[in-house]
């Protein structure tokens, strides 16, 4: 690793997916990049969040047994005398895994990586605070990819004992036997199951109509009627008042009236730019209320130098975005000539219990739109791969043209549905149609499989729609 120098082609601020993948395109081509990490672990969110709630989600299968209570009809309960520890264990080898990774990929691209506190000094000066002390340095290009936080309303105080975010709760020193989870978004519908499976009596609370809005309509009926299989509450139309901690518990109240009390609370209620401390309003850079950056299609912030990507620019908030976000924002930055875009097919999975992905647009996109369109289902329960693994809830559902058969979305919901939308994605990013899964030729028994039953299924309804024409 390179010592720390007065001036670098590059400086990257955060060494989560996007600042990572960021300085490796910029390295690659030959710059001279430093990379400024406050933490003192590598990865940010990506690593040090998103990787934890997801191993975590797959310790509560294990545990529970739930793939087993549908693979062979036992029914039983969470394994007795588990502790926290236990819970938490492959989280922490999984996230130490990957941080050494990151950590190898920095050393090997030459970058030099400075642990503090950023804080613009002007637009190509950098300001870092540690422990060590204070050191400036400069640089042509700046990359903003300081990801997110919490957004917490100051009426549901997180105490980070009783009430939790979604960054504090992966250092939750118990497993409670209630829970309440205010927001019904991705974070609060993956714990929700992921804590309902392990027993705990879970109530989701959200001020709005329906969880997940942006999910097609039919796959979120699946998705409540698994949650309510494992004992998710709902209060929907519903917003919390007031959070009062009180001894070992925690007591909420809804619409200022009805009054319940919890062993913990998480609060999701979404998250907010971490860009507090960057001195962003100094230099002229555009920041909305949630601390979200304004950039144009070439991640290019209002002041001309300055870039940011990942979480910090909002929606989609997706790790798997945010590594191309980075990478395509320092081609873009480096080559005035280029102009990179992000492919327009963006997959993307909830990690619930089931899980759901997507990809492309949903029934719902299809009649606010005007477009006409046919759907194609496949059930696991009639698929042999999914008698075997008992998942007998799952589906595959394809949306497409009637005129052309043009593959406009595909949902799943099920056990691999984050895998699986890879195929779809692939479809749909060649313009393909339909046929393209009927042409194909899948292993047996798999769920891949699927695709083939649901385009079958999607011909004969494409029929009725000509004949009814």
């Amino acid at each position: 690793m390179n010592m720390p120098n007065d001036h670098y082609d590059l400086i990257v601020i955060g060494s989560g997916p996007a600042g990572e993948k960021g300085a490796a395109q910029a390295a690659q081509s030959g710059k001279r990049v430093a990379m400024i990490e406050r933490s003192a672990n590598v990865g940010g969110a990506g690593i040090n969040g998103t990787v934890p709630s997801k191993t975590l989600r797959e310790a509560a299968l294990y545990f529970s047994g739930l793939r087993q209570r549908g693979l062979f009809g036992i029914d039983y309960a969470l394994k007795k005398n588990l502790s926290v520890k236990d819970f938490m264990q492959r989280e922490q080898v999984a996230v130490e895994n990957e941080q050494k990774i990151i950590e190898s990929n920095i050393q090997q691209h030459n970058i030099t990586l400075i642990h503090g506190e950023a804080s613009f000094k002007d637009a190509h000066t950098i300001q870092v605070t540690s422990h060590a002390g204070e050191m400036q340095i400069s640089g042509d290009i700046i990359l903003i990819a300081t990801g997110s936080v919490p957004y917490n309303p100051p009426e549901l105080p997180v105490d980070g004992k009783l009430v939790y975010d979604s960054d504090s709760i992966l250092q939750m020193d118990r497993i409670p036997k209630t829970m309440a989870i205010v927001g019904a978004g991705v974070i609060g519908t993956e714990y929700a199951s992921l804590f309902a499976a392990l027993g705990v009596q879970v109530m989701l609370i959200e001020p709005r109509e329906r969880v997940l809005p942006f999910v097609d309509t039919e796959m979120i009926h699946r998705l409540r009627d698994q949650l309510a299989l494992l004992g998710v509450k709902f209060a929907l139309g519903s917003k919390v008042t007031a959070v009062e901690l009180q001894g070992d518990h925690v007591q909420l109240t809804i619409d200022r009236e009805q009054v319940m009390t919890f062993d913990v609370a998480l609060i999701a209620t979404g998250r907010q730019g971490n860009v507090r401390s960057l001195g962003l309003e100094q230099i002229g850079v555009e920041v909305d209320e949630r601390g979200i950056i304004a950039v144009d299609e070439r991640y290019q912030t209002s002041v001309p130098n300055i870039y940011a990507a990942g979480d910090v620019i909002g929606f989609p908030a997706l790790a798997s975005a945010s590594m191309e976000q980075g990478r395509v924002a320092m081609v873009n930055a480096f080559d005035g000539k280029s102009k990179q875009k992000m492919s327009e097919v963006l997959p993307l999975s909830i990690y619930a219990i089931p899980e759901i992905s997507m990809v492309g647009l949903t029934e719902d996109d299809c009649m606010a739109k005007q477009i006409p369109y046919v759907v194609g289902r496949g059930y696991f329960k009639n698929n042999p791969r999914g008698q075997i693994i008992g998942d007998m809830s799952g589906m595959i559902k394809l949306i497409f043209s009637p005129h052309n058969k043009k593959l406009f979305g595909v949902h799943i919901i099920g056990e691999q549905a984050s895998e699986l939308i890879h195929i779809g994605a692939h479809v749909m990013i060649a313009g393909s149609t339909v046929d393209a899964f009927i042409q194909a030729i899948y292993n047996y028994p798999t769920l891949a499989g699927l695709y083939k039953d649901a385009a079958n299924d999607g011909l004969a309804n494409l029929a009725k729609w000509r004949a009814a024409t």
